[in-house]
């Protein structure tokens, strides 16, 4: 190389470097916020949007409109603990002992200091906040504290604000946390809580069904709050306990107080904020503020599916207001595909009047089939996502990896093991995304290419209780969901090599060595 060349590659180094520094310093002056709207067991065909007739969802609808939808988006599991597990920490549940459906009185399941999704905002110098459903455990392995601090939470995590519920509506304690306390709470009625044997005196569903305002269909007999039987058993705190049909505005309040207050610590430092604003809606027990029932048609469950329209639009409205639209990037999604009968005698099924909340897929929530993982995903980024439908296929478990992209950040990807960068995709901009989604229901299934590989499992067909089809079968499973989207077709006797090449691939992902 002369001099004359070895001048020529400086110079044009040193201008790329210049270049890359100026895309930096632009981006970091508009970094976007982000809300991540994180539905409950809302299905593929719940939204109007997504092709429900029979309940009109405007707001979701307007979403949909100004961003991208997503046909191909999954959940990793068809249960909600560990699909949020994965939506955290870009680890599969699976590979972590102890992240199956948590009871109300479980501990922390995810290891304060490992990389998380919020932990990556605030690394970025993002105010992030968590508001809604929570069911990732509270407090050390010894147990929640109910009536002292709640630690480690989700501020140990990478939140600097959570206003939660520790687990889920059906579940005891009946009380909201903020940050490390019960809200509320009389410190002479403390709280207990127990998953093993009856504490207290408090009426259960088992003992005293007259007290029920709303009867069980299976379970969810024991301590009777708000006249409903949950599960679990509690005594104490009764100033702190929540009022179902008032739950939805409870939260939607903390969340766009939140965004308000984020605004307001601004400065001159324009601090974006995340937030994860994980509704209550549609999982039982459904009680709809009363504005609501009777709305639907559809009984409770459709009158939750306004009432979670109606916080979207709360959301963003307030986005509208503080002129944050356009700097925004709001996602929506859920945890799981949907379940119609899930343990309470609220006229569901009866009033379903051929409403088809998993859309053409098949099965559900607890299910191996698509209806069990493939949910609803918009993203809206004005001026930065082009609005339309996309095709690529998209996990939840690349949120992480996907925002450290966006936002420079470094995290520990021996940790967060199964999150790839698909931002791309997330964007719009790459139309195939992920090579390989895999799902996990009891059983494990691998899609590549539209063909969807089901291991053979043992099992029941059917839940006896929630009716929801498992997708457990003693022989392998092969559908082809290009054509086969309702996977009725079972190819895997025709197309051994593709079943052995799945299958060898799933394996190959499954041994490798968790972290």
């Amino acid at each position: 190389m002369n001099n004359r060349t070895a001048l020529l590659l400086y110079f044009w180094l040193m201008v790329g470097s210049l270049t890359v520094l100026g895309q930096t310093k632009l981006a970091s002056a508009n970094r976007p916020s982000v809300v991540l709207i994180y539905a409950d067991d809302i299905g593929y065909g719940d939204l109007s949007c997504y092709g429900n007739a029979k309940v009109k969802t405007p707001n979701v609808d307007r979403l949909a409109s100004q961003g991208l939808r997503f046909k191909n988006a999954y959940a990793t599991s068809a249960t909600c603990t560990p699909s949020r597990f994965s939506l955290m920490t870009g680890e599969y549940a699976w590979r972590q002992k102890g992240t199956g459906v948590a009871p109300g009185n479980a501990s922390l399941i995810i290891r304060p200091g490992r990389s998380t999704l919020p932990g990556v905002f605030k690394a970025a110098g993002y105010q992030t906040g968590a508001v809604g459903k929570w069911h990732l455990g509270l407090g050390g392995p010894e147990g929640p504290d109910w009536n002292g601090d709640l630690k480690p939470g989700p501020l140990e995590l990478g939140f600097t604000y959570a206003y939660i519920m520790a687990a889920t509506g059906d579940r005891v304690p009946c009380v909201y946390v903020e940050n490390h306390r019960v809200v509320n709470l009389d410190p002479k009625d403390p709280i207990q809580v127990d998953y093993k044997q009856k504490i207290g005196d408090w009426p259960t569903g088992r003992e005293n069904p007259d007290r029920l305002t709303m009867k069980h269909s299976h379970g969810h007999d024991m301590t009777i709050v708000n006249g409903v039987g949950r599960i679990g058993w509690m005594t104490g705190g009764k100033a702190a306990l929540w009022k179902d049909e008032d739950m939805a505005d409870v939260f939607t309040r903390q969340a766009v107080k939140f965004i308000e207050t984020s605004q307001k610590n601004r400065g001159a430092t324009a601090q974006p904020f995340f937030l994860y604003f994980a509704t209550h809606d549609v999982h039982v027990p459904r009680v709809p503020h009363p504005r609501f029932v009777g709305k639907s048609g559809l009984g409770p469950r459709g009158d939750a599916l306004l009432e979670f329209d109606w916080q979207v639009g709360e959301v963003l409205k307030t986005l509208d207001r503080l002129g944050l639209t356009n700097n925004t990037i709001v996602m929506l999604s859920s945890d799981n595909g949907p379940v119609v009968d899930d343990g309470y005698q609220d006229q569901a099924v009866e009033k379903l009047s051929g409403h088809t909340p998993a859309g053409p897929l098949r099965g559900g929530k607890y299910s191996a089939f698509e209806g069990g993982t493939r949910v609803p995903l918009l993203v809206r980024w004005p001026g930065q996502v082009r609005p339309g439908v996309s095709e690529a296929a998209i996990s939840q478990v690349d949120f992480l990896a996907d925002f450290a992209t966006l936002l420079g950040q470094s995290y520990n990807s021996a940790e967060a093991s199964d999150s790839e960068n698909q931002l791309e995709a997330l964007l719009g901009k790459d139309r195939v995304g992920r090579a390989v989604i895999v799902e996990h229901a009891g059983t494990w299934s691998i899609v590549q290419k539209n063909w969807k590989y089901i291991e053979p499992s043992k099992g029941p067909a059917y839940s006896k209780f929630t009716d929801t089809e498992y997708g457990n079968d003693p022989n392998p499973q092969l559908y082809n969901l290009a054509n086969d989207l309702g996977e009725k077709q079972n190819l895997a006797s025709q197309y051994p090599d593709r079943v052995q090449h799945l299958k060898e691939q799933l394996q190959q992902i499954r041994n490798k060595a968790a972290q």
